[in-house]
């Protein structure tokens, strides 16, 4: 079984003071079982981004210690930079690295955010996987005004007091997937010329799909800067090439991207250097740096796990995981990923001209549901996980029957999702059989097979987790699928 592993990546308004810098970092690495891989700190942006693992309640502890020393160290009344900023700490999310899945990093977000409003006294607004509203999923929205416009209003947190911190401000803490800080400097020093492309490209415009992006000046040259918030849906290298055609277009030149923090080594796939011109990507990779200081923790393999062959080995291996859910989202990944080759030989095609729209549809759709599909394969494999522990639990304990049953409710949520995506992906594979390329007519028949067996075996597991579950939680939540 994989031991539950966490990456936490707090945003500290200071990029400027070394000393404020190394206090942040000591109180990291204080923690036993934190293990800081990354600090990036920029002058003009006036920010440091550290990134560091460690096991669940171990990252909740280190986080807490750096932001206790940001609340004591940095005094938002004193400081400027180009990055909008809320507060001192002014972003605290959790990923899921290993053995834990999203629920329980949400589970984490909501007990550093307590702990933080009553020992700091410092508002916190819970966001992206772990919002409690649905206008607090994006970090722009709750940060809108900054920390200068959220000084005399009150305000509604999830914890903590109405007003903001004198000094510290307010932080939004969360849970999410991988996100990548990817910044592309143009060769101008036009601002107005990132801030355009900046609009185009994000999706708040109706741009790509999980980008945000601003633009600023940075060392004297413009740069794009982002937030990919998924690299399974779009890529760097997807949004590099929208950035370098649409500077073209202005008669403007990209000089080189940077990554900012870490980045999972399939994000680089297929991705050489040279095409994104990238700086430092060498010294960026998650997975190696984990590597470096738990070896046992991350496999050396591209995209994070075990080759195609070794992930088949370790399904039919003796252990519970990967199992039936996780092979169910495979069976779906791989339909989606059919429905895409379709559509790509369809687009474009003058035979095709009058479907080419619809197709380019499809295509958005598939890629799409084949990256969330992709993240369910792990998931629901480090959902059961939890589950094995919770049946661990010494029968004496008064709780183990309700561990139990919460931890089978979380395990029966990534089959769930799958046979929702599933669904989808079927409708789009009997249409791309009718409307796309005659020559790929059995790509996309075997595509519904896969979907249809994909929304199969996850209904089987769903079933399966939510049989076990004790007969008043079962009815409470006998509407999961």
């Amino acid at each position: 079984m994989t031991a539950p592993l966490v990456e936490c990546v707090p945003n500290f308004s200071e990029g400027r003071d070394p000393a404020t810098i190394d206090a942040l970092r000591a109180a990291i690495s204080a923690v036993p079982g934190a293990q800081l891989l990354d600090v990036q700190s920029d002058k003009a942006h006036n920010r440091s981004v550290f990134t560091f693992v460690a096991p669940p309640a171990a990252a909740v502890a280190a986080a807490f210690a750096a932001m206790r020393v940001a609340q004591q160290r940095i005094d938002l009344t004193k400081h400027a930079g180009e990055h909008p900023r809320m507060g001192a700490t002014d972003v605290v999310p959790f990923v899921p690295v290993a053995g834990v899945t999203m629920e329980e990093c949400v589970q984490l977000a909501r007990q550093l955010g307590e702990r933080v409003a009553k020992e700091l006294q410092i508002p916190v607004f819970l966001y992206a996987k772990a919002a409690s509203r649905v206008e607090r999923e994006r970090l722009p929205d709750i940060r809108k005004g900054e920390f200068e416009g959220l000084r005399g209003r009150t305000l509604e947190p999830d914890f903590g007091p109405p007003r903001v911190h004198p000094t510290a401000g307010a932080t939004a803490i969360g849970a999410r997937p991988f996100l990548v800080a990817f910044n592309v400097y143009l060769d101008t020093q036009e601002i107005a010329v990132a801030k355009e492309i900046a609009k185009q490209i994000r999706t708040s415009s109706g741009g790509l799909p999980g980008v945000q992006a601003s633009g600023f000046i940075v060392d004297g040259l413009a740069q794009v800067s982002m937030n990919l918030l998924d690299i399974d849906i779009t890529s760097p290298a997807v949004v590099f090439n929208a950035i370098k055609a649409r500077a073209e277009k202005q008669g403007v030149g990209v000089q080189y991207s940077e990554i900012v923090g870490l980045i999972p080594e399939r994000a680089l796939v297929g991705a050489a250097e040279s095409l994104l011109r990238l700086s430092n990507a060498g010294d960026h990779i998650l997975e190696t740096k984990i590597r470096a200081v738990l070896p046992a923790a991350i496999p050396s393999a591209v995209g994070g796990g075990p080759s195609l062959d070794g992930w088949i080995d370790e399904l039919a291996g003796g252990a519970p995981t990967p199992g039936g859910g996780s092979a169910a989202a495979l069976a779906g990944t791989l339909a989606a990923a059919l429905v895409a080759m379709v559509a790509r030989l369809t687009v474009g095609k003058k035979a095709y001209a009058a479907v080419d729209a619809q197709a380019r549809a499809i295509l958005a759709e598939a890629e799409q549901l084949r990256g969330e599909l992709r993240r369910l394969v792990d998931e629901d494999a480090a959902a059961y996980e939890g589950v094995s522990r919770a049946y661990k639990i010494p029968k004496a304990d008064a709780g183990r029957a309700q561990a139990i049953d919460a931890a089978l409710l979380a395990a029966a949520r990534p089959p769930a999702d799958v046979v929702k995506r599933g669904r989808r992906l079927l409708a789009l594979a009997q249409t791309i059989e009718q409307i796309g390329n005659k020559n790929a007519v059995s790509d996309a028949r075997v595509a519904g097979m896969l979907a249809r067996t994909a929304i199969d075996g996850a209904t089987e597991n769903v079933n399966a987790n939510l049989a076990g579950m004790s007969d008043q939680a079962r009815a409470k939540q006998a509407g999961v699928s």
